[in-house]
């Protein structure tokens, strides 16, 4: 078979299976329908939540640096070094996010019109 008569062929089998669709033969999806199936997500309450997370995590870390300085023999030195780890890292994060969306907003800003 040639390279035409099988370009004609898959065309073919393009065309009926179009024709077949439920959607009709030219009929796409409307873009507000691929809009509303996706499921809304609140960008501010995403990050009050994320800073919430945080401000409980250095508030736990202290906590528990605050027992340990009392004497509590429940507290390691292991414990608070962690999680005073983990309340660092986490607050970094938030401050390298905020950069990226400073550096967005003043990328946004220089467009022009």
């Amino acid at each position: 078979m040639s390279d035409g008569m099988q370009v004609d062929s898959i065309l073919n089998q393009i065309r009926a299976l179009r024709q077949q669709s439920p959607l009709g033969p030219l009929e796409a999806p409307a873009a507000s329908d691929a809009v509303a199936e996706t499921p809304k997500v609140d960008f501010g309450q995403m990050m009050k939540q994320s800073l919430d997370n945080i401000n409980a995590s250095q508030k736990h870390a202290g906590q528990l640096a605050a027992a340990f300085e009392r004497g509590d023999a429940d507290v390691s030195i292991a414990q608070v070094m962690v999680n005073m780890q983990k309340a660092q890292v986490s607050f970094k994060a938030a401050v390298e996010v905020r950069n990226k969306l400073v550096d967005a907003y003043k990328e946004v800003m220089r467009m022009s019109i």
